[in-house]
């Protein structure tokens, strides 16, 4: 027997969850977009994407037209409109520790459940610690009316920044966590025109759903680490690390995605979920098994240390009064995330001895103007970098990839680059006369 169509509610509308409310209401589903934030409820309600992603706030003008999807602040009014209710709100890094904040899930969790009367479905999609699922199935039935007509499942979430719309709406596999043939029969509905489109699913436990995601970010941090180790060993032997990533990419049991040399990763998602992810296996007595995690995360902060160390070389080892034109403050391109941006903590340990540094981001300078505003921005990249000493290439936007390097060295004051990213030409560089520097290249 078919399932009929359930009506679904989103927890949090943040990157994640304003993402998979959009998403889901175009796929056709009645869908309320539930905050505890009004003035992000009220963003939202008229059409606008608190966030940069491209593709997004079309749309959500195409959602809000068709009828399909609203916003509320009320955890009593999404318990009483939804079938399956999907928990989206976030998990950063405690203050004090590596482990992850739970109390925004917790807090998600509880509200709703006070409010549950019938039977539903509690889908947790943030990223948590494995054994959450175990904890939150007993907070939920305990303070929940309904008791245990409520069930929980995992489903957890692979969004890239940049390409969200595209990983929700045509995801590469679903993973379902769940304790009953129900709860999958509700996932499955709730994710039918996806399922339809061939996407393979995983049916599994909730400690397996788990720890999918933490497992999946913890080997990509460890491959994008692994490259960055071997450019530490070239630049103490010669060797070119560009030449070294290309001939390990033709290996297939190795492959070129994410063994591309450079600054490392940040973000909100891999460097705090490795250090979460040791600090829960230090708690179940198995820290020794991912022990490796701990220098993943040191071989991708010593990247940072030495993109500073590259401009102290190019500037005679003095940094004082220097003037350095950051390209780049997100921690990627097509986003404006700066959580645990490499090109921010960069720029900001430049400014700090001594450099005056300027940065220019096509989406992200506002977050970085508020979070920094000890630094200097600029609106375009020639104005940045207009009497620079050194310029650096700290996120690889296309715009900055493809700057002219005869244009921009008439205004800088010396020809000088630090390629953060590895994304630009050294030939065409060096021929328009500029002092090229990379991590990894001699």
């Amino acid at each position: 027997m078919t399932t009929p169509s359930p009506r679904l509610t989103v927890i949090g509308t943040g990157y994640l969850g304003a993402t998979h409310a959009i998403c889901m209401a175009i796929l056709g589903f009645d869908v309320l977009g539930v905050d505890v934030d009004p003035v992000k409820i009220e963003r939202l309600r008229s059409g606008e994407v608190p966030f940069f992603e491209p593709g997004l706030p079309e749309l959500l003008a195409k959602a809000l037209d068709s009828g399909r999807l609203r916003f509320t602040t009320s955890s009593e009014e999404a318990a009483e409109f939804g079938d399956v209710h999907f928990i989206c709100v976030g998990t950063p890094q405690q203050k004090d520790s590596h482990a992850a904040d739970l109390t925004y899930v917790d807090s998600a969790v509880e509200s709703l459940a006070r409010h549950l009367r019938g039977r539903a479905l509690v889908v947790g999609k943030s990223t948590v610690p494995v054994g959450t699922a175990a904890r939150l199935t007993e907070l939920v039935q305990r303070v929940a009316p309904a008791g245990t007509d409520v069930e929980l499942a995992w489903n957890p979430e692979f969004l890239r920044e940049g390409y969200a719309v595209e990983d929700t709406l045509r995801p590469d596999r679903l993973v379902f966590g769940t304790d009953s043939e129900w709860a999958e029969q509700q996932l499955r509905a709730a994710f039918a025109p996806v399922i339809a489109q061939g996407t393979p699913v995983v049916v599994t436990d909730l400690p397996t759903a788990e720890l999918v995601k933490v497992a999946a970010n913890s080997f990509l941090a460890t491959k994008i680490s692994y490259i960055n180790a071997m450019a530490e060993v070239c630049e103490a032997t010669g060797a070119d690390v560009t030449g070294l990533a290309t001939a390990l990419a033709y290996d297939d049991r190795i492959g070129g995605r994410f063994l591309k040399p450079g600054l490392g990763f940040g973000g909100g998602c891999l460097p705090k979920d490795i250090r979460a992810f040791s600090h829960r296996a230090e708690e179940l007595g198995v820290g020794q098994a991912v022990a490796f995690l701990r220098e993943v995360d040191g071989i991708n902060q010593r990247r940072r240390a030495r993109t500073v160390d590259l401009v102290r070389e190019l500037t005679g080892g003095e940094l004082t009064g220097v003037r350095v034109t950051a390209l780049g403050a997100a921690f990627k391109p097509n986003s404006d995330d700066i959580r645990d941006a490499p090109a921010l903590d960069v720029a900001r340990t430049l400014h700090r001895s001594g450099a005056q540094v300027t940065v220019v981001d096509p989406a992200a300078t506002e977050n970085a103007r508020r979070a920094f505003p000890e630094l200097d921005y600029a609106t375009d990249a020639m104005t940045a970098a207009a009497g620079a000493d050194v310029v650096l290439l700290l996120t690889e936007w296309t715009q900055f990839r493809e700057i002219d390097p005869h244009a921009m060295g008439e205004v800088v004051g010396r020809r000088r680059i630090v390629d953060g990213r590895h994304a630009l030409d050294p030939a065409q560089w060096r021929a328009a006369g500029w002092e090229y520097r990379a991590l990894g290249r001699p």
